[in-house]
């Protein structure tokens, strides 16, 4: 790879790539990315340019290799922008580590899970669609629909027989036929959702930076929950996942409720008093404790 295509990040402290890595590639078979032994491929718009990155870890530091589009100072800036929020590079976790082990019952999780970042979403409309998406479905299912949706109304880059494919605009699922969305298996509410949002994003009703803008995260999460198809746990997830809220809990998520009780953290689903208790001891890293919690539920198998 010719070094003008190529821009490097410093891995900073407790970070871990091959974690990251893993966590993205749980035999789920996501369409937005790509997964080839030890790099990650994605496709990316940046402003009317579609890019294509691999991204690997060498030498402490991730390499981002351009491998279609221009290698603009502003493509690049662009790419190590979002490559740091997607893996929560700007983060120091130490204080989380220090509190996971202060809890025997979840201590052995800044060992076993070391360097593992809260894996992001960049693009609030594609979170949002993504939860409304999963509603009621379970998650293999739910990665069948999402890809029936991008291979249709997103864009898509061509490199070496692969298609890599980036989340549909707002302006065009705004213009969805929802019949055309019902063969995709969406019901009509979930149909309804998806282009009511879509439609909100496209007049501005909904912006990233203008609830990242607001006072507090209770503003932030009502900015949310003021459209319909945006109930509290979708608001507490993409607040979570896409702006990064350390306030960020989705409660009642069933994951969430199991990992609590394989952790005997709690025995019944209507402890919540515990469930308080448990977060109060984490207040300020709420999110990164659900994001492990979430992680216990899958076992690595060694190969």
């Amino acid at each position: 790879m010719n070094n003008e295509h190529q821009v490097l990040i410093p891995v900073p402290a407790l970070f871990s790539f091959e974690e990251c890595l893993w966590f993205l590639n749980r035999n789920y078979d996501d369409c937005l990315h790509i997964i080839k032994g030890d790099t990650i491929f994605k496709a990316l718009e940046v402003g009317d340019e579609m890019l294509l990155v691999a991204i690997k870890e060498h030498a402490g530091f991730l390499e981002l290799d351009i491998l279609k589009g221009e290698p603009t100072q502003e493509n690049k800036a662009y790419l190590v922008d979002y490559v740091r929020e997607w893996f929560d590079m700007d983060t120091n976790i130490q204080p989380f580590y220090d509190l996971l082990k202060a809890d025997g019952r979840i201590a052995y999780m800044a060992e076993s899970y070391k360097g593992l970042r809260m894996i992001g979403i960049s693009n609030l409309f594609e979170a949002i669609c993504w939860c409304i998406i999963g509603q009621q479905i379970n998650l293999s299912f739910a990665y069948k629909v999402k890809r029936r949706l991008v291979e249709h109304y997103g864009k898509r880059i061509d490199h070496e027989n692969e298609s890599y494919y980036v989340f549909p605009e707002p302006e065009v699922l705004a213009a969805a036929d929802p019949d055309l969305l019902k063969e995709m298996q969406f019901s009509k509410q979930k149909s309804d959702y998806v282009i009511g949002i879509a439609r909100a994003f496209a007049n501005g009703s909904i912006d990233k930076e203008a609830i990242r803008a607001l006072p507090s995260f209770e503003a932030r999460k009502k900015a949310l929950t003021d459209h319909k198809g945006i109930g509290v746990w979708t608001a507490n997830y993409v607040l979570m996942k896409s702006l990064q809220e350390p306030g960020g809990i989705p409660h009642g998520d069933i994951g969430l409720l199991n990992a609590l009780s394989n952790h005997n953290i709690i025995q019944d689903r209507s402890e919540t008093g515990k469930i308080e208790a448990l977060f109060q001891q984490f207040a300020g890293w709420e999110s990164y404790l659900v994001f492990y919690l979430w992680r216990s539920l899958t076992v690595k198998v060694l190969e």
